[in-house]
């Protein structure tokens, strides 16, 4: 079988993978819920989901700086990787010794193909269409016609928001909010003066990756009076797979009433 992974990038799967090696956490969950446990064998230490499998599984480290090394040593027949969450030289490097899918989702749509392409290569479509099918349903059900104007952090020191261009922008979508700074790209750095001036009616403080605490609302609170201050499950907004399937009662029994 020859698939083009979402790099563009062809790869040939003469047999179902049976030791895989996971470089992405929200794709490791997914994994291990279309039923590869056996066959997982290596994961990064980012990898927390779910909690009573993946601490039995070898660590190779983090996203962005993976031990190759280790990774060879466990001689692995395919590694599952994004193109944001590791790097171009990782990537480059594995590919020319191993089978390689990449990841690279900005939309749900990119989502659901990369839980096809899983599902293919592994022999398990049945399961992955499964999962698909509950997050539209979960998604579905939630009611985000009435979009309010939001400014979302990932990161202090400096304050990094996010653009159009993210998967974290497209679940605000879907969650009910409309990004204030969707006119730009990536994780743009934002200063002190350009946070004052949005008057964003909302400010979401992710859970992830930057571990905000009540201090970092309070100082944004002194700088914007106006504007509800909130912490958000960051996993709910950036996590592609399987935790979306979360995504609906999140919305309905969480965030709809920190609004």
């Amino acid at each position: 079988m020859q698939l083009i992974d979402q790099i563009k990038h062809q790869i040939t799967i003469n047999d179902v993978p049976k030791r895989i090696i996971s470089l992405v956490p929200s794709q490791t969950e997914f994994l291990f819920d279309i039923g590869l446990d056996d066959c997982i064998v290596g994961i990064t230490k980012f990898c927390i989901h779910p909690k009573e499998k993946v601490k039995d599984i070898i660590n190779i480290g983090g996203t962005k700086n993976c031990r190759l090394d280790k990774i060879e040593s466990l001689n692995p027949d395919i590694i599952i990787a994004n193109k944001e969450e590791n790097t171009q030289s990782d990537i480059e490097y594995l590919q020319k010794k191993y089978t390689v899918y990449t990841s690279d989702i900005k939309t749900l749509e990119d989502n659901y193909q990369m839980m096809i392409d899983i599902g293919t290569i592994f022999n398990k479509l049945n399961e992955a269409n499964k999962i698909i099918e509950q997050i539209k349903s979960g998604i579905a059900s939630i009611d985000s016609s009435s979009k309010k104007k939001a400014l979302y952090f990932i990161w202090r020191k400096p304050w990094m928001s996010i653009g159009h261009d993210t998967f974290i922008n497209e679940m605000m979508h879907q969650l009910g909010f409309e990004n204030i700074v969707a006119e730009k790209t990536r994780y743009p750095e934002l200063s002190i003066e350009e946070i004052q001036n949005l008057q964003a009616p909302y400010i979401l403080l992710s859970s992830e990756p930057f571990p905000f605490k009540q201090r970092h609302i309070d100082e944004l609170q002194e700088l914007c009076p106006m504007s509800k201050i909130i912490m958000v499950d960051g996993e709910i907004f950036s996590w592609y797979g399987s935790r979306l399937l979360h995504a609906s009662t999140y919305f309905h029994k969480e965030l709809v009433q920190l609004l």
